[in-house]
């Protein structure tokens, strides 16, 4: 661990706990009506849905919007105030756990890689998401695990899209870069922090690829319109791979954003997506910054889609740095279709090993999309959407998922040996033993030479 990288402090438990069981209260207390509306599935071969359909989609009575609509504001009358000195600094937060871990393990890093020196929180449901071995690996890094389950009855939240909320909600941190596991920084995210956006708003958000497609009922219900209005139908939907917040500054927004994701799978999801792509987390955040009249920015530069080297399949969606919006460069890849770890790119009979079932690597599969790529070492981003990406970070992320492969707890030999040689034939990497290294007593080490 650089000397400049410090661990996360201790989370003090009881405030943490007591500040929940406060909210909890709230929620609780607080219903939507009616307390569970069907998930509906829109008909993609319809196209985008229009204001029409969208009147549609979702079946709420006047009624029962009239009822949510009081309980939502009884819930913003009682929100606590922020609680002084329970958080503090500025860190990283990251949704890991399971199979995500994996994928997290090369977003993290790609963290270190790219120069942040921030703290950095990886959280997970309990501890029986955690791999063996990778916690005490991360504090090296300085990274440290923590479990939600140490601070709310987890058989509260349903479905994996409600935990991300209260990762930042009980993050020892003040300001947060949230990630999501298959996330990767691709310039260092730091300097957002020191940037006059975060300093004037507070908040920053990206967009997704399409607008919002929230029911005419959701704006009457959180109480930015008199009535159903379709005021919001025109503004581009947000993507929560990534956000940056400040918890002081908007503390009651992150927990009106909290109330929604705790009604989120029965009610809100539904209510603020209908139905459509993306259905989730995602618009809750926009969603309560709106209904507080609080301040927020949302990125303006567009996704640009990453796409399978040879092909026009996407793999993954890259977010502009929101510190220069007037000369845009590239931040993150969300990883959202094709996630990269070695296991999954390369290892073969690793899923067999684990007792897993109907799983095989990208080389074992000959029906993906990558699977020529690993077999003829190729490269897997496009090379010609490399002036539009504005840099070449395939070989720096290969570079990461060959330590892990061979000097942690997510490789093996085999493994190993299949990063080395793929990096070798796809990028000219060379991998020769270090005497000096064994002699010294560091085991069986190899010196990487870049192209």
């Amino acid at each position: 661990m650089s000397p400049a990288i410090t661990l996360p402090p201790t989370l003090p438990t009881a405030p943490l706990s007591q500040t929940w069981d406060i909210l909890r209260s709230i929620y609780d207390a607080h219903p939507p009506k009616p307390s569970y509306m069907p998930h509906p599935v829109h008909d993609g071969d319809l196209g985008f849905p229009t204001h029409e359909m969208l009147k549609d989609m979702v079946n709420i009575t006047e009624t029962d919007a009239y009822a949510s609509r009081i309980e939502h504001e009884s819930v913003v009358r009682h929100l606590p105030p922020y609680p002084e000195d329970l958080f503090k600094g500025r860190g990283i937060v990251m949704l890991a756990g399971g199979k995500y871990s994996e994928f997290a393990a090369t977003a993290l890093g790609m963290l270190r890689e790219v120069g942040s020196q921030l703290p950095v929180e990886v959280w997970m449901k309990n501890r029986a998401e955690e791999k063996e071995g990778w916690c005490e690996e991360l504090e090296k890094e300085g990274m440290v695990c923590r479990r939600l389950q140490d601070y709310m009855d987890m058989s509260l939240l349903s479905h994996p899209y409600q935990w991300k909320i209260f990762t930042v909600l009980f993050s020892s941190f003040q300001d947060v870069v949230f990630l999501d596991a298959d996330d990767i920084p691709i310039r260092n995210p730091d300097v957002i922090f020191d940037s006059p956006i975060y300093g004037d708003k507070g908040v920053i958000l990206w967009p997704d690829y399409w607008k919002h497609t929230g029911s005419p009922w959701l704006p009457y219900i959180i109480g930015i319109s008199d009535e159903a209005s379709d005021m919001l139908q025109e503004e581009k939907s947000a993507e929560s791979g990534q956000l940056v917040w400040d918890k002081e500054r908007h503390w009651k927004s992150l927990c009106l954003a909290a109330y929604y994701n705790y009604y989120g799978p029965q009610y809100y999801f539904t209510l603020i997506n209908s139905g459509w792509a993306g259905w989730g987390d995602k618009d809750t955040f926009p969603m309560a910054l709106k209904a507080l009249i609080e301040p927020y920015h949302q990125v303006s530069q567009d996704i640009v889609t990453v796409f399978i080297n040879g092909t026009v399949q996407g793999i993954g969606m890259v977010q502009a740095d929101p510190t220069n919006e007037t000369n845009s460069k590239p931040m993150f890849l969300h990883s959202n279709i094709i996630k990269w770890s070695m296991r999954d790119f390369l290892c073969v009979g690793c899923w067999a090993l684990d007792g897993s079932t109907g799983m095989i690597s990208h080389l074992e599969n000959p029906s993906s999309p990558i699977n020529s790529h690993m077999l003829e070492g190729k490269r897997v981003f496009s090379t010609d959407q490399l002036s539009d990406i504005g840099m070449d970070a395939e070989p720096l992320i290969w570079e990461v998922m060959e330590k892990l492969a061979c000097r942690s707890v997510w490789g093996n030999k085999q493994v190993c040996q299949q990063a080395r040689d793929h990096m070798s034939r796809t990028f000219g990497y060379q991998f020769k033993s270090s005497r000096v290294a064994s002699l010294l007593g560091y085991g069986d080490r190899v010196c990487a030479t870049r192209p």
